[in-house]
């Protein structure tokens, strides 16, 4: 009997096989494989959400939240938008072989920088199947192959869904092996792919910090984090509070269990009072449960609960909305530089010059100026699917799409020169 070691070393050789296929797979074959794997989702789509029927009855049992158990549901509309995100990627450029800059030496040396594939993406992830579907077609465009490693909560819909997405390769000429998913809930499975450099080029954790640290603490190879997403929104003394409002409600109420939902509610002194009145009011209609401070407290009397200081720095996901006065602009941008996460922060204001202040000193992958911090996202941003959102600064920033999924390499053409 093969151990844990031997089937996560197995999967490693396969995918490193399939992978130098793929380098080498024209942009039209890759494209005719992905609008195959969608062909094949609609078509599985039967068992797919039998499978993720299953799941959701096991994570209510274990008494997983509301939104932990929205972001794990798939339907008929889930489904079909994953499949025609496939097909998105299909229409988008291949960047794999463009020339990001080309130049000629003296010597008469010329050299191109030029982009290709990274080789073997791992891809670690808890709760959303869907991330199945995104992580793999973005891979399979840019000619990456990919071992996937959902978490348990979802294992039969990501086996489902990676069962149908390599029949679409395989009936389209590509590597079966081009997606392959670890079907074991063995937490140790994290720490093998970890340990796999001699296959696995990068890993990409999606999830908890938990999941994240671990990954950090183990990985032989480079990690792109996609840490907490403790995202804020800063009511400036100039917005104007109808905008504010609605604004706020759908960054925290439209999906709160998803990394770009607000979670800090920054609200300037002299507007608190008219905000609370009318935005406070309606995301408390709608379920939301405000953890103020001592200012907010008194404006919302019982209606409110004290914030802690951990508040401040937690990703609830969830109908949770830590709130807290300011004095200005530079006490928001304070506030979000000691206790966010880097992820995802706006301003509502219409004085562009405080507006401009906060774009250029919030050190964020992304920051929004009067717009809902759920844009984060690669769909939205015209990426097609994402792979992830990253809050490192290297070698990837922000909604992680096809050219976050390339590298690149010099090649270089004479006529004869050597050195002297």
């Amino acid at each position: 009997m093969s151990t844990l070691h031997d089937q996560i070393f197995e999967l490693g050789r396969r995918a490193r096989a399939a992978a130098r296929v793929l380098a080498r797979t024209s942009s039209e074959q890759k494209n005719q494989g992905l609008l195959a794997m969608a062909d094949e989702l609609v078509a599985g789509g039967g068992a797919i959400l039998e499978a993720n029927a299953g799941d959701l009855a096991r994570a209510e049992g274990a008494g997983l939240s509301r939104a932990m158990l929205d972001r794990l549901r798939l339907d008929e509309g889930r489904l079909r938008a994953m499949a025609d995100g496939v097909r998105e990627v299909a229409r988008l450029e291949d960047p794999v072989g463009g020339v990001i800059r080309r130049w000629t030496r003296p010597n008469g040396l010329e050299i191109s920088k030029v982009r290709v594939p990274i080789g073997v993406v791992g891809i670690i992830y808890e709760s959303r199947p869907n991330v199945t579907s995104d992580a793999a077609v973005l891979c399979t465009k840019t000619g990456n192959a990919t071992i996937l490693r959902g978490g348990s909560e979802s294992i039969g819909s990501n086996m489902a869904i990676a069962a149908a997405l390599s029949r679409g390769a395989a009936r389209a000429g590509l590597p079966a092996d081009s997606v392959l998913l670890v079907e074991t809930t063995d937490r140790e499975a994290v720490k093998e792919m970890c340990a796999m450099d001699r296959f696995l080029d990068v890993i990409v954790p999606r999830g908890g910090r938990g999941l994240i640290e671990t990954v950090v603490s183990h990985a032989r190879m480079p990690v792109i984090k996609h840490y907490d997403g403790i995202c804020a929104l800063y009511v400036d003394a100039e917005a104007d509070l109808g905008m504010a409002e609605k604004i706020v409600v759908n960054a925290k109420c439209q999906r709160p269990g998803v990394c770009n939902a607000v979670e800090t509610l920054l609200l300037h002194r002299s507007v608190a009072e008219g905000f609370l009145a009318g935005g406070g009011r309606e995301l408390i209609g709608r379920g939301v449960e405000i953890r103020g401070d001592e200012t907010v407290c008194r404006i919302l009397g019982d209606a409110a609960r004290p914030a802690s200081p951990e508040d401040f720095r937690t990703e609830f996901l969830d109908l949770i909305l830590a709130v807290k006065v300011v004095g200005d602009v530079g006490e928001a941008v304070e506030h979000i530089e000691e206790h966010g996460s880097h992820h995802s922060d706006g301003i509502i204001t219409a004085n562009e010059a405080v507006a401009e202040r906060f774009l250029q000193e919030v050190d964020s992958a992304t920051v929004y100026w009067n717009a809902s911090t759920r844009f984060t996202d690669g769909g939205e941003f015209g990426f097609g699917a994402e792979i992830g959102i990253s809050t490192d600064k290297l070698h990837a920033r922000g909604p992680m799409a096809l050219e976050e999924l390339t590298t690149y390499k010099y090649q270089l053409r004479g006529s004869g020169q050597i050195r002297g």
